[in-house]
């Protein structure tokens, strides 16, 4: 029972930041909450070990970001056909808009720069730390962050400037 309740507990506490987590690696809420539903079973059948050693919520975003590139692999991923394209208003610039437009650049990364990224400057994640959640070296941590800062910053200086 007390695995249950601690379980419990922390997908309560820590499920609206993951599932922040998870829409920026992929830029879609649906496919983001699919990634923390694979996460969190998989966490839930680990909970007894990895409780104990305390890195709950590091498993969690090695699961996601793993399931993610399982996904993106996959060929119906791939392409979406559709007749209808969506109508995207314009808003007044607000807090709400700098934010969509920071996940809007990140999308716009590469899928790897947009990986470390997300882990290196919004999770404050060490280099080290991120390449082994990647499963690459740190120099290659170093150049996909500092080409993904650049990239974000061309696109958004010109914004918040105007």
């Amino acid at each position: 029972m007390r695995h249950d309740a601690a379980f419990s507990e922390f997908v309560a506490a820590r499920q609206t930041h993951l599932r922040r987590i998870a829409y920026a690696l992929c830029g879609d809420w649906h496919r983001a909450d699919d990634l923390l539903q694979i996460a969190l079973t998989k966490l839930y059948v680990a909970w007894p070990r990895i409780r104990h050693e305390g890195n709950e919520e590091a498993y969690v975003r090695q699961i996601m970001v793993r399931a993610n590139i399982d996904d993106s692999r996959r060929p119906w991923r791939r392409e979406r056909p559709s007749e209808h394209l969506p109508e995207v208003a314009a808003q007044g610039p607000t807090s709400t808009e700098e934010r969509s437009a920071l996940f809007d650049a990140l999308q716009a990364l590469p899928e790897q720069q947009r990986k470390v990224v997300v882990l290196r400057h919004w999770l404050g994640l060490s280099v080290r730390e991120t390449a082994a959640e990647l499963g690459i070296v740190e120099g290659t941590v170093k150049s996909h962050s500092s080409r993904g800062l650049a990239a974000l910053e061309a696109v958004l200086a010109p914004q918040r400037h105007a």
